[in-house]
């Protein structure tokens, strides 16, 4: 048997990580891998405790490797805006993360989210009135990329109409999370991207200041707990965050979602002829092919995990879509039975950093590919998916559709 090496940079690694993954969790599912100075693990069991273990630290700048001094010496260089200043709630610990999410995590309940579903509805049910008068249309460019742009655009207070403006500055700032394998030029977009973003919501921010209203950037101004207020850095930040965290992820969930339906015509029909189904199947479908496929942690400590110990300092790299399809954990995981109802997959992580927006990813999933199923039963797709991302957040980019 010859033994397999994880290479995030192999390829066909976006358009097909669960081969590679599957013969990686059946060889050598823990292993020290000397290409990114991290251990890998690929269970579901060992994914899941590094993910709840508090002596895991998301501060990436805990690691002590040579990859992570490069990364450090490499942002030290360059200005990054809000980000070289202030933590995010993405890679901080307690308490910080406690007071970060704790100031924002009240416009993503599911009773907040659940009063957005009519207008989420409107939404998709505009875009595919405009795909239905074109015959043939670009899933994500008509369907899974506008809508959850639109959906955060509104609820930040921001006008839709610099969605393309939001797509550039998301894709530049999403390609640099390659890890020590994004090019230089890849960096250098990204800043900027970050600056222009920071300068375009300075105004709106300023302006929310004086004149409040009813949406998210102006809650995240007014927003107090215990005493303590988001900084203009943090506003900043977060505002950033979930713009391109709550776009970049949705658009793959629907992407890569649809397009596995529509890969197994049972599941479609099924869909179609129960559309009650619509939650369990988006809940299979984040464990089937979601769009965040591995994140990573730093032991803050010697920690044991399942018989392997990460020493202090050192990185974990956990590959959630391979815990995903963990056969001790999941029955005919390669399978998608959108019957299933997986409500303890890791496509959404685990523990404190558990998705913030997963109730708001959830609704905008359901209807995106509800109303897509209902309004083309019959939806076929043309050629082969354009596939686009990093191998942590990956997805369908393009993907030509017949009604």
């Amino acid at each position: 048997m010859v033994t397999v090496q994880f290479n995030p940079a192999a390829p066909g690694m976006l358009s097909d990580p669960h081969s590679p993954n599957r013969a990686l969790r059946e060889q050598k599912p823990v292993h020290f891998n000397e290409m990114i100075e991290a251990w890998v693990f690929t269970r579901y069991a060992d994914v899941d405790a590094v993910l709840m273990d508090s002596r895991f630290s998301a501060e990436r700048d805990n690691a002590k490797t040579r990859l992570a001094e490069m990364a450090r010496a490499q942002r030290a260089n360059q200005d990054f805006g809000p980000f070289t200043r202030v933590p995010t709630m993405l890679a901080s610990d307690p308490p910080v993360h406690t007071r970060l999410r704790k100031l924002v995590s009240k416009a993503f309940t599911p009773r907040a989210v659940q009063q957005l579903r009519p207008r989420i509805q409107e939404i998709v049910d505009d875009l595919l009135d405009a795909a239905a008068e074109k015959g043939k249309f670009d899933l994500v460019t008509d369907l899974a990329y506008p809508t959850p742009v639109i959906v955060i655009a509104e609820m930040l207070g921001v006008p839709a109409e610099d969605r393309d403006n939001f797509k550039r500055w998301s894709d530049d700032i999403v390609a640099t999370l390659g890890g020590p394998f994004v090019a230089p030029e890849t960096v250098e977009r990204a800043r900027k991207s970050v600056n222009e973003l920071v300068e375009y919501l300075h105004v709106i921010i300023a302006d929310r200041r004086k004149e409040p209203r009813d949406d998210l950037i102006s809650g995240l101004i007014a927003a107090e707990e215990d005493g303590s207020v988001l900084s203009e850095d943090e506003i900043h930040a977060t505002t950033i965050l979930l713009l391109v965290a709550g776009n970049e992820t949705t658009t793959h969930l629907i992407s890569n979602g649809t397009y596995a339906l529509l890969q197994q015509p049972d599941q479609w029909d099924m869909l179609k002829n129960d559309p009650s189904l619509i939650g369990s199947a988006v809940e299979e479908l984040l464990r089937y092919d979601g769009p965040v496929q591995a994140t990573a942690r730093v032991a803050m400590e010697a920690i044991d995990v399942g018989g392997t110990t990460v020493d202090a300092g050192q990185v974990a790299m956990v590959l959630l879509g391979c815990a995903n399809r963990d056969p001790d954990k999941f029955r005919n995981p390669d399978v998608l039975d959108i019957t299933r109802n997986p409500t303890d997959h890791l496509g959404l992580g685990d523990g404190i950093h558990f998705c913030l927006g997963a109730p708001l990813a959830r609704a905008e999933a359901q209807i995106a590919i509800g109303s897509l199923v209902k309004r083309f039963p019959d939806l076929k797709y043309e050629g082969e998916p354009e596939w686009g991302g990093t191998f942590i957040i990956r997805g369908v980019h393009s993907l030509t559709l017949t009604a």
